[in-house]
Protein backbone atom coordinates (compact mmCIF):
# COMPACT_ATOMS: atom_id res chain seq x y z
CA UNK A 1 0.00 0.00 0.00
CA UNK A 2 1.10 3.88 -0.87
CA UNK A 3 0.09 6.40 1.59
CA UNK A 4 0.16 9.74 1.19
CA UNK A 5 1.59 12.70 3.32
CA UNK A 6 -1.89 13.36 5.28
CA UNK A 7 -2.56 10.06 6.16
CA UNK A 8 0.96 9.92 7.59
CA UNK A 9 0.58 12.35 9.88
CA UNK A 10 -2.71 11.12 11.10
CA UNK A 11 -0.65 7.86 11.86
CA UNK A 12 2.24 9.95 13.89
CA UNK A 13 0.10 11.78 15.68
CA UNK A 14 -1.10 8.76 16.89
CA UNK A 15 2.07 7.72 17.80
CA UNK A 16 3.53 10.52 19.71
CA UNK A 17 0.98 9.53 22.42
CA UNK A 18 2.68 6.51 22.72
CA UNK A 19 5.10 7.56 25.99
CA UNK A 20 1.52 8.49 27.15
CA UNK A 21 -0.22 5.17 27.04
CA UNK A 22 2.49 2.75 27.70
CA UNK A 23 3.87 4.49 30.88
CA UNK A 24 1.65 3.06 33.09
CA UNK A 25 0.09 -0.21 31.33
CA UNK A 26 1.20 -3.13 33.15
CA UNK A 27 -0.18 -1.79 36.89
CA UNK A 28 -3.23 -0.77 34.71
CA UNK A 29 -4.02 -4.19 33.40
CA UNK A 30 -2.91 -5.51 36.58
CA UNK A 31 -5.36 -3.52 38.07
CA UNK A 32 -8.18 -3.61 35.35
CA UNK A 33 -8.23 0.26 35.21
CA UNK A 34 -9.51 2.34 32.50
CA UNK A 35 -7.75 5.11 31.76
CA UNK A 36 -10.31 7.71 30.90
CA UNK A 37 -7.36 10.62 30.54
CA UNK A 38 -6.47 8.45 27.92
CA UNK A 39 -8.89 8.19 26.25
CA UNK A 40 -9.63 11.67 26.27
CA UNK A 41 -6.00 12.35 24.78
CA UNK A 42 -6.77 10.20 22.23
CA UNK A 43 -10.09 11.26 21.26
CA UNK A 44 -8.27 14.50 20.71
CA UNK A 45 -6.39 13.89 17.74
CA UNK A 46 -9.36 13.05 15.82
CA UNK A 47 -8.65 9.02 15.61
CA UNK A 48 -12.50 8.41 16.44
CA UNK A 49 -14.06 10.54 14.06
CA UNK A 50 -11.94 9.08 11.30
CA UNK A 51 -13.88 7.55 8.94
CA UNK A 52 -17.68 9.97 9.82
CA UNK A 53 -18.18 13.16 7.82
CA UNK A 54 -17.24 16.25 8.46
CA UNK A 55 -20.96 17.81 9.34
CA UNK A 56 -20.80 15.54 12.52
CA UNK A 57 -17.74 16.62 13.28
CA UNK A 58 -15.88 13.39 11.73
CA UNK A 59 -12.59 13.56 9.55
CA UNK A 60 -14.33 12.40 6.56
CA UNK A 61 -11.44 9.58 5.65
CA UNK A 62 -11.84 6.39 3.83
CA UNK A 63 -11.74 2.52 5.77
CA UNK A 64 -8.44 2.46 4.60
CA UNK A 65 -6.88 5.61 6.35
CA UNK A 66 -8.46 4.50 8.94
CA UNK A 67 -7.13 1.08 9.11
CA UNK A 68 -3.73 2.24 8.35
CA UNK A 69 -3.93 4.65 11.50
CA UNK A 70 -5.38 1.77 13.99
CA UNK A 71 -2.65 -0.47 12.37
CA UNK A 72 -0.37 2.68 14.10
CA UNK A 73 -2.13 2.09 17.31
CA UNK A 74 -1.59 -0.93 17.99
CA UNK A 75 2.07 -0.87 16.67
CA UNK A 76 2.57 2.40 19.51
CA UNK A 77 -0.17 1.62 21.84
CA UNK A 78 0.60 -1.21 24.54
CA UNK A 79 -2.64 -0.86 26.31
CA UNK A 80 -4.37 -3.15 24.20
CA UNK A 81 -7.63 -3.44 26.29
CA UNK A 82 -8.08 0.82 25.18
CA UNK A 83 -7.43 0.17 21.51
CA UNK A 84 -10.32 -2.79 21.82
CA UNK A 85 -12.67 -0.21 23.21
CA UNK A 86 -11.63 2.45 20.69
CA UNK A 87 -12.50 -0.22 17.68
CA UNK A 88 -15.63 -0.81 19.98
CA UNK A 89 -17.31 2.54 20.20
CA UNK A 90 -16.29 3.49 16.28
CA UNK A 91 -17.32 0.37 14.75
CA UNK A 92 -20.50 -1.39 17.10
CA UNK A 93 -22.04 2.13 17.68
CA UNK A 94 -20.57 4.94 14.63
CA UNK A 95 -20.85 2.80 12.24
CA UNK A 96 -24.22 1.42 12.08
CA UNK A 97 -25.43 4.82 13.14
CA UNK A 98 -23.52 6.69 10.23
CA UNK A 99 -24.99 4.12 7.41
CA UNK A 100 -28.17 3.09 8.87
CA UNK A 101 -29.64 5.50 11.29
CA UNK A 102 -32.21 8.51 10.79
CA UNK A 103 -30.31 11.74 10.19
CA UNK A 104 -32.63 13.35 13.50
CA UNK A 105 -30.37 9.57 15.09
CA UNK A 106 -27.33 10.91 13.70
CA UNK A 107 -27.35 15.18 14.30
CA UNK A 108 -28.27 13.98 17.83
CA UNK A 109 -25.79 11.12 18.72
CA UNK A 110 -22.40 11.22 16.32
CA UNK A 111 -21.35 14.33 17.06
CA UNK A 112 -20.31 12.80 20.29
CA UNK A 113 -19.31 9.61 19.10
CA UNK A 114 -16.78 11.13 16.81
CA UNK A 115 -15.62 13.49 19.58
CA UNK A 116 -15.43 10.71 22.36
CA UNK A 117 -17.60 12.74 24.50
CA UNK A 118 -19.65 9.98 24.15
CA UNK A 119 -18.86 6.18 24.73
CA UNK A 120 -20.53 3.61 22.41
CA UNK A 121 -20.88 -0.23 22.87
CA UNK A 122 -22.85 -3.07 21.65
CA UNK A 123 -25.41 -5.38 23.24
CA UNK A 124 -25.56 -8.44 21.09
CA UNK A 125 -24.50 -12.02 23.08
CA UNK A 126 -26.82 -13.57 25.24
CA UNK A 127 -25.84 -15.52 28.49
CA UNK A 128 -27.60 -18.79 26.49
CA UNK A 129 -26.74 -17.91 23.09
CA UNK A 130 -22.82 -17.42 22.52
CA UNK A 131 -22.74 -17.11 18.62
CA UNK A 132 -26.10 -18.11 17.94
CA UNK A 133 -27.46 -14.92 17.14
CA UNK A 134 -30.72 -16.09 15.50
CA UNK A 135 -31.34 -17.73 19.03
CA UNK A 136 -31.30 -14.85 20.76
CA UNK A 137 -34.15 -14.59 23.45
CA UNK A 138 -34.71 -10.17 24.29
CA UNK A 139 -37.66 -9.59 22.92
CA UNK A 140 -38.94 -5.99 21.61
CA UNK A 141 -42.69 -5.99 21.16
CA UNK A 142 -44.32 -2.61 19.78
CA UNK A 143 -46.79 -0.54 21.85
CA UNK A 144 -47.79 2.12 20.80
CA UNK A 145 -44.84 4.82 19.78
CA UNK A 146 -42.39 2.52 21.87
CA UNK A 147 -41.11 -0.76 21.56
CA UNK A 148 -40.91 -2.69 25.26
CA UNK A 149 -37.38 -4.53 25.50
CA UNK A 150 -37.14 -7.50 28.12
CA UNK A 151 -34.18 -9.64 28.40
CA UNK A 152 -30.47 -9.54 28.65
CA UNK A 153 -26.88 -9.04 27.02
CA UNK A 154 -23.68 -10.87 28.37
CA UNK A 155 -20.31 -9.78 27.37
CA UNK A 156 -20.49 -6.24 26.64
CA UNK A 157 -17.36 -4.31 26.08
CA UNK A 158 -17.16 -0.96 27.56
CA UNK A 159 -20.34 -1.73 28.95
CA UNK A 160 -19.43 0.19 32.24
CA UNK A 161 -18.52 3.18 30.84
CA UNK A 162 -20.58 3.72 27.53
CA UNK A 163 -22.92 6.35 27.56
CA UNK A 164 -25.03 4.68 24.50
CA UNK A 165 -25.97 1.28 23.44
CA UNK A 166 -26.61 -0.48 20.09
CA UNK A 167 -29.15 -3.42 21.61
CA UNK A 168 -30.38 -6.14 19.15
CA UNK A 169 -33.78 -7.79 20.12
CA UNK A 170 -36.05 -10.01 18.20
CA UNK A 171 -38.91 -8.49 16.97
CA UNK A 172 -40.19 -11.54 15.00
CA UNK A 173 -40.53 -15.08 14.52
CA UNK A 174 -36.93 -16.83 16.51
CA UNK A 175 -34.32 -17.93 14.06
CA UNK A 176 -35.72 -15.84 10.92
CA UNK A 177 -33.30 -13.09 9.78
CA UNK A 178 -36.01 -10.73 9.52
CA UNK A 179 -36.85 -10.94 12.71
CA UNK A 180 -34.38 -9.22 14.66
CA UNK A 181 -34.12 -5.28 15.11
CA UNK A 182 -31.33 -2.78 16.13
CA UNK A 183 -32.30 -0.77 18.99
CA UNK A 184 -29.98 2.60 20.33
CA UNK A 185 -30.34 2.84 23.69
CA UNK A 186 -29.57 5.55 26.05
CA UNK A 187 -27.75 4.98 29.75
CA UNK A 188 -30.17 5.80 32.09
CA UNK A 189 -33.39 4.16 30.47
CA UNK A 190 -35.89 3.45 32.93
CA UNK A 191 -35.86 -0.68 32.75
CA UNK A 192 -32.25 -0.63 31.93
CA UNK A 193 -29.43 -2.00 34.21
CA UNK A 194 -25.87 -2.28 33.97
CA UNK A 195 -24.48 -5.06 35.84
CA UNK A 196 -20.77 -4.79 37.71
CA UNK A 197 -17.55 -5.58 35.32
CA UNK A 198 -16.61 -8.96 34.99
CA UNK A 199 -13.22 -10.03 35.16
CA UNK A 200 -11.32 -11.77 32.60
CA UNK A 201 -8.45 -13.03 31.09
CA UNK A 202 -6.98 -10.56 29.03
CA UNK A 203 -7.84 -7.24 27.42
CA UNK A 204 -8.68 -6.16 30.93
CA UNK A 205 -8.50 -1.95 30.25
CA UNK A 206 -11.14 -2.74 28.23
CA UNK A 207 -14.38 -3.04 30.99
CA UNK A 208 -17.10 -5.59 30.34
CA UNK A 209 -20.30 -5.83 31.49
CA UNK A 210 -23.78 -7.98 31.51
CA UNK A 211 -26.96 -5.62 30.75
CA UNK A 212 -30.56 -6.63 31.50
CA UNK A 213 -33.84 -4.89 29.95
CA UNK A 214 -37.01 -5.14 32.39
CA UNK A 215 -39.91 -3.65 30.34
CA UNK A 216 -37.56 -1.01 28.79
CA UNK A 217 -39.33 1.71 26.54
CA UNK A 218 -37.51 2.78 23.51
CA UNK A 219 -39.19 4.76 21.30
CA UNK A 220 -39.62 3.78 17.66
CA UNK A 221 -37.40 6.64 16.50
CA UNK A 222 -34.43 4.84 18.12
CA UNK A 223 -34.58 2.19 15.88
CA UNK A 224 -31.29 1.98 13.60
CA UNK A 225 -32.38 1.18 10.08
CA UNK A 226 -35.86 -0.27 9.61
CA UNK A 227 -37.72 -3.10 12.07
CA UNK A 228 -36.29 -6.72 11.35
CA UNK A 229 -33.22 -4.97 9.25
CA UNK A 230 -31.13 -5.89 12.48
CA UNK A 231 -29.04 -8.55 11.03
CA UNK A 232 -28.45 -6.24 7.78
CA UNK A 233 -26.76 -4.00 10.72
CA UNK A 234 -25.26 -6.76 12.10
CA UNK A 235 -23.87 -7.82 9.09
CA UNK A 236 -21.89 -4.46 8.23
CA UNK A 237 -20.91 -3.77 11.45
CA UNK A 238 -19.34 -7.49 11.67
CA UNK A 239 -16.88 -6.81 8.58
CA UNK A 240 -16.24 -3.26 10.02
CA UNK A 241 -15.50 -4.82 13.74
CA UNK A 242 -13.39 -7.66 11.96
CA UNK A 243 -11.21 -5.31 9.47
CA UNK A 244 -10.60 -2.64 12.24
CA UNK A 245 -10.02 -4.86 15.43
CA UNK A 246 -7.59 -7.03 13.34
CA UNK A 247 -5.76 -4.50 11.82
CA UNK A 248 -4.98 -2.94 15.32
CA UNK A 249 -3.73 -6.49 16.26
CA UNK A 250 -1.23 -6.79 12.96
CA UNK A 251 -0.16 -3.80 14.74
CA UNK A 252 0.78 -5.22 17.53
CA UNK A 253 2.23 -8.28 16.36
CA UNK A 254 4.73 -5.82 14.30
CA UNK A 255 5.77 -4.64 17.13
CA UNK A 256 6.29 -7.91 18.89
CA UNK A 257 8.50 -8.86 15.85
CA UNK A 258 10.52 -5.38 15.66
CA UNK A 259 11.09 -6.17 19.83
CA UNK A 260 11.81 -9.93 18.70
CA UNK A 261 14.47 -9.38 16.36
CA UNK A 262 16.01 -7.12 17.96
CA UNK A 263 16.37 -8.92 21.07
CA UNK A 264 17.63 -11.75 19.19
CA UNK A 265 20.30 -10.22 17.55
CA UNK A 266 21.41 -8.55 20.91
CA UNK A 267 20.76 -11.76 23.41
CA UNK A 268 23.85 -13.84 23.69
CA UNK A 269 24.05 -17.93 24.83
CA UNK A 270 26.76 -20.16 24.07
CA UNK A 271 28.94 -17.20 22.39
CA UNK A 272 26.61 -16.46 19.34
CA UNK A 273 23.46 -14.34 19.81
CA UNK A 274 20.41 -16.65 19.39
CA UNK A 275 19.50 -15.11 16.32
CA UNK A 276 21.81 -17.54 15.32
CA UNK A 277 20.37 -20.72 15.82
CA UNK A 278 17.74 -21.61 13.51
CA UNK A 279 15.17 -22.84 16.49
CA UNK A 280 14.87 -19.08 17.41
CA UNK A 281 15.17 -17.76 14.12
CA UNK A 282 12.73 -20.06 12.41
CA UNK A 283 10.14 -18.65 15.24
CA UNK A 284 11.06 -15.32 14.27
CA UNK A 285 10.18 -15.67 10.29
CA UNK A 286 6.92 -17.43 11.26
CA UNK A 287 6.56 -14.47 12.71
CA UNK A 288 7.33 -12.46 9.76
CA UNK A 289 4.89 -14.34 7.61
CA UNK A 290 1.64 -14.14 10.06
CA UNK A 291 2.03 -10.60 10.24
CA UNK A 292 2.63 -9.95 6.33
CA UNK A 293 0.00 -12.31 5.43
CA UNK A 294 -2.19 -10.81 7.98
CA UNK A 295 -1.91 -7.24 6.82
CA UNK A 296 -2.08 -8.04 3.28
CA UNK A 297 -5.39 -10.05 3.44
CA UNK A 298 -7.30 -7.55 5.71
CA UNK A 299 -6.16 -4.45 3.70
CA UNK A 300 -6.96 -6.37 0.16
CA UNK A 301 -10.65 -7.34 2.08
CA UNK A 302 -11.05 -3.72 2.55
CA UNK A 303 -10.12 -2.89 -0.66
CA UNK A 304 -12.96 -5.46 -2.01
CA UNK A 305 -15.37 -4.16 0.78
CA UNK A 306 -15.06 -0.20 -0.40
CA UNK A 307 -15.94 -1.16 -4.44
CA UNK A 308 -19.17 -3.06 -3.51
CA UNK A 309 -17.51 -6.94 -3.90
CA UNK A 310 -19.34 -10.11 -1.76
CA UNK A 311 -16.17 -10.43 1.48
CA UNK A 312 -18.04 -13.15 2.98
CA UNK A 313 -15.26 -15.15 2.45
CA UNK A 314 -12.68 -12.86 2.45
CA UNK A 315 -13.72 -11.60 6.25
CA UNK A 316 -13.63 -14.97 7.67
CA UNK A 317 -10.31 -16.06 6.20
CA UNK A 318 -9.09 -12.37 7.30
CA UNK A 319 -10.35 -12.95 11.03
CA UNK A 320 -8.55 -16.05 11.31
CA UNK A 321 -5.31 -15.78 9.74
CA UNK A 322 -4.73 -12.04 12.06
CA UNK A 323 -6.71 -14.06 15.69
CA UNK A 324 -4.99 -16.96 14.99
CA UNK A 325 -1.32 -15.14 13.98
CA UNK A 326 -1.63 -13.13 17.07
CA UNK A 327 -2.00 -15.90 19.45
CA UNK A 328 1.26 -17.86 17.71
CA UNK A 329 3.30 -14.76 17.76
CA UNK A 330 2.55 -13.96 21.57
CA UNK A 331 3.60 -17.54 22.33
CA UNK A 332 6.54 -17.07 20.29
CA UNK A 333 7.67 -14.34 21.88
CA UNK A 334 7.71 -15.12 25.12
CA UNK A 335 9.82 -18.72 24.29
CA UNK A 336 12.66 -15.99 22.60
CA UNK A 337 12.60 -14.19 25.73
CA UNK A 338 12.85 -17.58 27.83
CA UNK A 339 12.48 -16.41 31.64
CA UNK A 340 12.10 -13.05 30.84
CA UNK A 341 8.86 -13.59 28.76
CA UNK A 342 7.21 -15.23 31.55
CA UNK A 343 7.27 -12.57 34.05
CA UNK A 344 4.75 -9.75 33.79
CA UNK A 345 7.94 -6.97 33.74
CA UNK A 346 8.50 -7.49 29.93
CA UNK A 347 4.60 -7.21 28.92
CA UNK A 348 4.91 -10.64 27.09
CA UNK A 349 2.88 -13.16 28.90
CA UNK A 350 0.29 -10.09 28.78
CA UNK A 351 0.01 -10.36 25.33
CA UNK A 352 -0.84 -13.94 25.11
CA UNK A 353 -3.80 -13.20 27.36
CA UNK A 354 -4.66 -10.58 25.01
CA UNK A 355 -4.44 -12.45 21.79
CA UNK A 356 -6.10 -15.21 23.39
CA UNK A 357 -9.40 -12.90 23.07
CA UNK A 358 -9.55 -12.50 19.20
CA UNK A 359 -10.17 -16.24 18.65
CA UNK A 360 -13.47 -15.80 20.55
CA UNK A 361 -14.99 -12.63 19.94
CA UNK A 362 -16.03 -11.22 16.80
CA UNK A 363 -17.47 -15.22 15.84
CA UNK A 364 -14.97 -17.62 17.22
CA UNK A 365 -12.17 -18.94 14.96
CA UNK A 366 -15.10 -22.63 14.95
CA UNK A 367 -17.67 -20.49 13.23
CA UNK A 368 -15.38 -18.97 11.16
CA UNK A 369 -14.11 -22.08 9.35
CA UNK A 370 -18.13 -23.49 9.50
CA UNK A 371 -18.98 -20.08 7.82
CA UNK A 372 -15.93 -20.77 5.10
CA UNK A 373 -17.61 -24.24 4.29
CA UNK A 374 -20.52 -22.88 4.35
CA UNK A 375 -19.84 -20.87 1.88
CA UNK A 376 -17.99 -23.26 -0.65
CA UNK A 377 -21.15 -25.12 -0.19
CA UNK A 378 -19.96 -28.11 2.56
CA UNK A 379 -22.96 -27.05 4.71
CA UNK A 380 -24.62 -30.11 6.91
CA UNK A 381 -27.55 -31.03 4.45
CA UNK A 382 -30.89 -29.65 5.08
CA UNK A 383 -33.75 -33.25 5.24
CA UNK A 384 -36.88 -30.92 4.90
CA UNK A 385 -38.62 -33.11 7.36
CA UNK A 386 -37.61 -36.52 5.63
CA UNK A 387 -35.31 -38.97 7.63
CA UNK A 388 -31.76 -39.34 7.52
CA UNK A 389 -31.95 -42.73 6.05
CA UNK A 390 -34.66 -42.01 3.07
CA UNK A 391 -32.13 -38.77 2.35
CA UNK A 392 -29.19 -41.29 1.67
CA UNK A 393 -31.39 -44.06 0.36
CA UNK A 394 -32.26 -41.35 -2.43
CA UNK A 395 -28.81 -40.64 -2.70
Amino acid sequence: MQWNDEQRAFRTTVAGLSEVFNADHIERDATGTFSRDHWKRLADTGLLGLPFGEEVGGLGQSLLTTLYVLEGLGQHCRDAGLSFSVSTHMVSVGVPLDRFGSDALKARFLPGITAGTTIGAHAITEPDGGSDVMGMRTTAVADGDDYVLDGGKTFVSNGPIADVFVVYARTGRPSNPAGITAFLVERGTPGLSVGQPIGKMGLRTSPLSELRFDAMRIPKSQVIGSVGAGFLVLDHVMKWEILCSFMINVGEMQHRLDRCVSYARSRTQFGSHIGAYQSVSNKIVQMRIDVETSRMWLYRTAEKLMAGEDVAVDIAIGKLLASEGNVRTALSAVQIFGGYGYTTEYGLEKDVRNAVAGTIYSGTTEIQHQRIAALMGLDRPQFRGKSATASRTET
